[in-house]
């Protein structure tokens, strides 16, 4: 019997090639029906420094990339690419950049939750931040998110309002910095292989399929 093959996936829920890196993610794994294959998302923050409250979104984009040109051009570029697989990015929209500690938990969270439920919440996340504006650093929003995907709302607003699992998300995330991941998406396959960026699906196929048939980097052919 083939064992399962897990996928552990460091991303943010504001990185917008996360959010493509997810589709094309499932596109692989229809490619591979053979598999058994599982997700896991992991946290990964592009920028810890802003304050729980976000920041204005459109001056903290003119402050990153420095003119509005410059932005347009990397949001018309990502939305192209959005369409190709069935994303509406709708960047006008979106007015606040949240910090993402407290969406990193309830991910978390998740994973105890029902198989297949934290990447339910994780596309739930990518879609209300880059479909629909939504602030994703707002505790209401969170729980909408949660309850939306299949969590018990009352328990995840009991456990927002806590410190629970910040510790434990903040040192997940030293540990992807340790290990070498830089930027994001980023997919460890079967905690062997590391395939960095939003890479096309079937470049993420070949990738696991190399990994369920047991490929060692460097290892002997004979062995």
């Amino acid at each position: 019997m083939n064992k399962q093959i897990i996928i552990d996936v460091v991303s943010d829920v504001v990185c917008p090639w996360c959010f493509i890196g997810r589709k094309r993610l499932e596109q692989a794994l229809v490619l591979l029906p053979e598999l058994d294959t599982a997700v896991q998302w992991r946290p990964f923050q592009l920028d810890p420094t802003i304050p729980p409250a976000g920041k204005d979104r459109k001056a903290y984009l003119k402050g990153k990339f420095g003119s509005q040109s410059r932005i347009d051009e990397i949001h018309d570029q990502l939305i192209k690419l959005g369409e190709e697989d069935g994303i509406e990015f709708d960047f006008d929209a979106i007015e606040v950049a949240p910090n993402t500690l407290d969406a990193h938990r309830l991910i978390q969270w998740a994973s105890q939750a029902a198989p297949g439920t934290q990447d339910r919440l994780v596309g739930k996340l990518f879609s209300f931040y880059f479909e629909q504006g939504l602030n994703i650093g707002d505790h209401e929003v969170l729980v909408d998110a949660a309850s939306a995907s299949g969590m018990d709302g009352q328990i995840v607003a009991s456990l927002l309002a806590t410190d629970a699992d910040r510790e434990s998300v903040l040192q997940e995330i030293e540990t992807a910095h340790r290990i070498g991941v830089q930027g994001v998406p980023c997919f460890i396959i079967d905690q062997k292989y590391a395939v960095m960026g939003a890479q096309p699906a079937d470049v993420l196929a070949d990738a696991i399929a190399q990994a369920a048939a047991g490929f060692e980097p460097g290892m002997a052919e004979d062995r």
